[in-house]
C-alpha cells in the first residue's frame, strides 16, 4: 500500500505535514515517497512509506526505519507531532 487511500479505514495522509514551529516539514506523496525538510536542509530525509489503517511505516533511503500514527488528524511520527498544512488557493 502506498500513500494512496485504497480502503475506507486507511488514513488519507498525502500532503504536507508540519511541526507547530515550522522547522520540520514532511511531504507525503501519493506515490508512496516522502521528503522531509529540517530547518534550512531541504530533503534532509527521503524514502518511502506505507500506510496500514492509521499506522505509517517509513524506510529511509539510507536504510533506517521509523513509524508514525494518525490520531485525531495529527501525525505522531516518532518524537515529532505534525499537523497537515492547509492548501492555499
Amino acid at each position: 500500500m502506498t500513500g494512496k487511500r485504497e480502503e475506507k479505514d486507511e488514513a488519507d495522509v498525502v500532503g504536507m505535514w508540519v511541526t507547530a514551529d515550522g522547522r520540520i516539514r514532511q511531504e507525503l506523496r501519493a506515490d508512496g515517497r516522502y521528503d522531509e525538510a529540517r530547518d534550512d536542509r531541504r530533503s534532509a530525509y527521503t524514502g518511502r512509506y506505507t500506510v496500514t489503517g492509521r499506522h505509517l511505516d517509513y524506510v529511509d533511503d539510507s536504510g533506517f526505519t521509523a513509524t508514525g500514527d494518525i490520531r485525531d488528524g495529527v501525525l505522531y511520527h516518532e518524537h515529532l507531532v505534525l499537523h497537515r498544512e492547509e492548501k492555499q488557493a
